[in-house]
Parts: C-alpha cells; structure tokens; sequence
C-alpha cells in the first residue's frame, strides 16, 4: 500500500524495541519501523530490518545501564544519524517503555530532533509496574515530563492499569505481550486512520489539526458485534479499562468507523451519536468511515481525543482526583492493591481473552469470569444504547 504520508516508528529502548517487533509481526502497512537502542545485543533480535546503535562511543554498546543520563548522551552523540532517520517524515511515533536508562533519556532527545525536523511528533509510552520500585517510577514520570514537552501529543499506558485487567494465571511474558500490543494498538489506531482511504475519509491534514501541539492524549479502540454494534464499540472505545479519565474533557476528537460491506449509515450515525453525547460541547471533532470486507460483521471505532491540559504544567490525575505519584503506603496498602489488581475476567482467561476485554469493555466481556464463560453459552441479550452508556459512565 503506498501513501503520501511518510510514516515511521521509532522504538527506543528495549520496551520501544518489543513494541516494534510486535508491530512488525502483526504486519502493518504504509509504516516504516525502527529500533533504537544503546545495547547493540539486544538489537540483533529485532524483528525490524531498520536498527540503529546509539551512543558507540559512550557505552561502547553495552546499554545505558538504567541510568537515563547515560541514555542521553548517547542520543545527543548520534544525533546527526537520528536526524536523518527523521528528515522527510511526516508523522513520527516515538515509542518506549519509560522508567529505564534508554528509553526514558533517549525518547526526549529522538522526539525534539524529529519535531525540529517539522514532523508530526507523537510519543505512545508506557508506565513501569508499581513492583519495579520507586526510583525507576521516579525516573518515568521525569522522562514523561521532558518528553511531554519535545512531542506534539504524548499518550501514556500505565502497566499498572494492566494488572487490573491480566487475569492472574497469565505466564509474565503474555502479560508483557499484552503491554506489547497496547502500544501497537496506539500507534495502528493513529496509522490507519490516515493510509487506509475511507467512505467518508479522513487525511494526514485533518489528524494534524487535532494532534499538533495538543499536549497529553487519550487513545481508545472498541469493537462491537451483534444489533448494537456501532454504539458497543462506541461505548468500548470510550470508557476503555485504559484510560485515566473521560473523554468528555477533551478539547479535540478524531474518531473512524470501520465496517464490513453491510456497515449502513445510521450506525455510523449511531455511533458518532455516542462519541458527540460524551465530547466537550466545544470540542473540534473529525470522523471518518471507511468498508473493509475483513471486518465481516464486527465493528472497530478509534477514538483519538487531545486537549486535556494547557501545557502550564498542570498534572492529569488518575480519575479518582488523585495523582499516581502522590500515593502513599498505608498500613492496608498491600491487601488493597491485591483487591485493585484483581482480574474481572478470572485466573484462567486467555491473552486473546484479556486483549478483548480491552477492545470490547463491558459491553463486550459483561461483568462477569470470561474463564468459566468459556464453558458455556450466554443466552443474553444487549439492554440497548441507554444501558450501554450507563455502564460506560460506571466505569468512567
């Protein structure tokens, strides 16, 4: 598939770097990826053709080290190579796992030369787990700071948010798959919006106007099936498990539809209902519509939504009016995190299940254990678009 719109992934660091390989397995189109690293080993294992080593001289490709002054200086030493990876983009994903030496010093310095270079300059990062330590915590949210100010818009996952949805037999290496594929979810989401010519289509120069200097975003993609499968990935895409907080504060929206050949138009009217109902009254909205034959009879929404901070510095809490790095360790902080973090989907769910469940949401999933609901048919049926919204607005 060819496209005017020069795309390209960056993956920095070794979260960045397993983030590519999982986009580049699942094959997306019309993207160029890259893996950037400053452990020349951990390289040879990537599934990208494009690698680049950084900071030869300063850490003799042995890596950073976990120390993120290490990582960058080894971005401000190959800077020259980065700029040429950069020059003659129009769209630039920086993506990374924050809170290690690589990732979190190098992701700053990689976005501020690719917006320098006029590009579109997106970062989709993780959060560590609350189990890797509070110095390494510490270190994320300085990156994500100093990254916040070298992108256009900035998307944050926190792993932590994962562990309340990663059912608890799920072996480390599928949760971390499950990392994996929220970040490819981000930057296909963004991607396909704008390659993939639609119905009712939406280009490069519209998802600009939204995304350019918009400061922190919030991404979700839903899937519906069934009567009312427009609004249930409507509703999926906006009260995702993922996000911090309702959408409904954003000042920008770009949202697309896309349906098999049987997609009619008052379900595309059914679902920008939902989104329109949730959004700022004020809020610059774009939509587009596009049929793909391979959607069958499901449904996929991609909500993009900016706009929620005025870059004055001003944190984003985490929903329930507190910032995540203000919690304190009460005498009951651990059996209350064990309660937090418990998986609605049961023990024994599989990675195909648990990715559902984020894509599809309660909608989708019910409240219930998808382990044991394996193990027998649901004979229920959708309570309908009210219903819909009012669990959206629970989990909001």
């Amino acid at each position: 598939m060819t496209t005017p719109c020069v795309i390209k992934v960056l993956g920095i660091g070794g979260g960045g770097g397993n983030a590519v390989n999982r986009m580049v397995e699942t094959n997306i189109q019309g993207v160029q990826f890259w893996a950037i690293n400053t452990d020349a080993q951990a390289l040879t294992k990537s599934s990208s053709r494009n690698t680049m080593n950084i900071g030869r001289k300063v850490t003799r490709g042995l890596g950073a080290g976990g120390m993120p002054a290490m990582g960058k200086s080894a971005a401000q030493e190959s800077r020259a190579e980065i700029e040429a990876i950069c020059r003659g983009s129009d769209l630039v994903f920086v993506t990374a796992g924050m809170g290690g030496g690589t990732g979190s010093g190098a992701a700053p310095i990689v976005a501020e030369i690719a917006k320098e270079c006029g590009c579109l300059t997106v970062g989709v990062v993780t959060k560590p787990f609350g189990f890797e330590g509070r110095k390494r915590m510490n270190q994320a949210t300085q990156a994500i700071e100093e990254l916040k100010e070298a992108v256009d818009t900035l998307i944050v996952v926190s792993n932590d948010k994962l562990l309340k949805i990663v059912p608890e037999n799920t072996p480390v290496t599928d949760a971390f798959l499950v990392a994996d594929d929220i970040l490819r979810q981000g930057v296909v989401g963004i991607s396909e919006i704008i390659i993939k010519p639609g119905l009712i289509n939406v280009d490069f120069a519209d998802v600009r106007s939204i995304m350019g200097n918009a400061g922190t975003a919030l991404m979700g993609v839903g899937t519906g099936s069934g009567r009312s499968r427009a609004q249930d990935a409507a509703v999926a895409a906006i009260s995702s498990p993922l996000l911090d907080f309702p959408i409904k504060r954003a000042k920008g929206i770009v949202f697309n539809v896309v349906g098999g050949t049987d997609l009619t138009l008052a379900e595309i009217n059914a679902a920008a209902e939902v989104i329109y109902e949730n959004a700022d009254p004020d809020a610059n909205i774009i939509f587009g519509a596009l049929v793909d034959p391979k959607m069958e009879s499901d449904v996929s929404i991609t909500v993009l939504a900016t706009g929620f901070s005025d870059r004055n510095g001003n944190r984003i809490s985490n929903g329930n009016g507190e910032s995540l790095e203000d919690e304190r360790k009460t005498p009951d902080f651990y059996s209350t995190r064990r309660k937090m973090t418990k998986s609605p989907l049961g023990a024994n769910a599989s990675v195909e299940e648990t990715l559902d469940y984020v894509t599809r949401g309660k909608a989708g999933a019910g409240n219930g254990n998808i382990g044991e609901k394996r193990k027998r048919k649901s004979n229920g049926k959708s309570g309908g678009l009210k219903n819909l919204l009012r669990r959206a607005w629970r989990s909001l």
